[in-house]
C-alpha cells in the first residue's frame, strides 16, 4: 500500500485527499518511483479547480513533477536500473499519471536521471520551470544578448527560471510584479529592472527602460486585460508568449497594437516542447550543463510535509511565494 493524493470533486484545496492505494507493478514502458519530493505547479491548481486545458476524470490523480528512486521497471524499458535517482519531465496527461504520492508509476518518456549534486527538493524543481522558459525564449524566440524581455508573474518558479536564462544569454530581464514587497527579492534574484504594476505606469516604465524601443519578447502566464498593455510595450515585430491563463477575467485581443507593429501573439504550452524528442534532448543537455556549472539554480520558496498538502496548495495560491513550492515525502 502507498499513500497517494486524489480528489473526487473539483474545487478549493480542501478537495485534496490522502488515500491508501495499492500501486500496481509498472506496465510495459513504465517506471516505478519511490518519491522523495514533488513540486507544485499552477497547472495543478487549475486542474484541481476544473479550469485547466483538460478536465479531470474523477476521482482524479494529480501532479507533474517528482524526484525519487527507481524501485521497479516495466518491460521494454532501457537505460534505467533499480536504485537510480531520477526526476520527472511533464509530458503526460494527469488523467493518466500523477506525481503526488509515496510511490508512483510514470511513463519512461517522462523519467530522466537528474544532474548529480542536486538534493531531492531541487531535483523536483527543475523540469517544469526550466523547460517551459527554454522552449519559448531560446528554442522559439531565439533570445539574443541585449534583447529586452518582459516577464509578468516574475516571482513564480517559471518567472525566476526565465530571469536566470536571460542573464545566462545576456538578455535584459524586466520583471513585472503586482506589489512592492517582492521588488528587492526579484532584483536579488537577477532581474535587471522591476516594474510594480499596481503602483507604477507599466507603459511609461518600460518605455523608459528600453529608451522607447519596447521589449522584443514578452513571456506571460496571466492573460486578462493586461495583454493590451503588454502589446503596447512590445517592440515592432516582437513576440508575446501567452503560456498561461491565470487571470479570471476575459483576455481581449490587442488588435490595433498587433496590426500596427506586426506583433506575434503566440499561444504556448510546455507540452509542444516536451513531446518533441529531439528538442527535449537538446534542452536537457543544455540545462544539465548549466546546472552542473551552477549557472542555473532552482529557487525553493517553501517546503511542506506530505500530510500538509492542503496547506501547500493554499500557500501556492496565496501568491506570497518566490520560487517553487515543494512537498517532501
Amino acid at each position: 500500500m502507498s499513500r497517494v493524493i486524489r480528489f473526487e470533486q473539483t474545487g478549493d484545496a480542501e478537495v485534496l485527499q490522502i488515500q491508501n492505494e495499492t500501486v500496481p507493478a509498472p506496465e510495459a514502458g513504465e517506471i516505478q518511483i519511490e518519491v522523495a519530493a514533488f513540486g507544485l505547479n499552477r497547472a495543478e491548481v487549475m486542474f484541481r479547480r476544473g479550469q485547466y486545458l483538460e478536465s479531470p476524470e474523477l476521482p482524479a490523480r494529480i501532479g507533474y513533477e517528482a524526484a525519487g528512486t527507481v524501485t521497479a521497471i516495466g518491460d521494454g524499458v532501457e537505460g534505467f536500473t533499480i536504485g537510480d535517482a531520477v526526476s520527472t519531465v511533464p509530458n503526460f496527461s494527469m488523467n493518466h499519471y500523477g506525481s503526488y504520492g509515496e510511490t508512483v508509476n510514470m511513463p519512461v518518456t517522462a523519467v530522466t536521471h537528474h544532474p548529480p549534486g542536486l538534493g531531492w527538493e531541487q531535483a523536483a524543481a527543475i523540469w517544469m520551470q526550466y523547460l517551459t522558459a527554454y522552449g519559448a525564449l531560446i528554442d522559439i524566440a531565439n533570445m539574443q544578448a541585449d534583447d529586452f524581455v518582459l516577464i509578468p508573474a516574475a516571482s513564480s518558479s517559471v518567472g525566476l527560471a526565465a530571469i536566470q536564462l536571460c542573464n545566462l544569454i545576456g538578455a535584459i530581464p524586466i520583471a513585472l510584479t503586482r506589489s512592492h514587497h517582492k521588488k528587492q527579492a526579484l532584483l536579488d534574484h537577477g532581474a535587471q529592472h522591476v516594474v510594480v504594476s499596481k503602483a507604477q505606469d507599466v507603459i511609461a516604465e518600460v518605455e523608459n527602460i528600453t529608451a522607447g524601443e519596447g521589449v522584443r519578447i514578452v513571456f506571460d502566464p496571466v492573460g486578462g486585460p493586461m495583454l493590451e498593455t503588454l502589446a503596447q510595450v512590445t517592440a515592432k515585430h516582437g513576440i508575446i508568449f501567452q503560456y498561461g491563463a491565470l487571470s479570471p477575467e476575459p483576455t481581449p485581443f490587442p488588435l490595433f497594437s498587433v496590426l500596427a507593429k506586426g506583433l506575434t501573439v503566440r499561444g504556448y504550452t510546455l507540452f509542444e516542447f516536451t513531446s518533441d524528442e529531439a528538442k527535449l534532448a537538446r534542452a536537457q543537455k543544455a540545462i544539465y550543463q548549466w546546472l552542473d556549472n551552477a549557472q542555473l539554480r532552482p529557487v525553493i520558496a517553501r517546503t511542506f510535509q506530505f500530510d500538509d498538502i492542503v496547506a501547500a496548495h493554499r500557500y501556492l495560491e496565496s501568491n506570497e511565494q518566490l520560487g517553487k513550492v515543494i512537498v517532501t515525502v
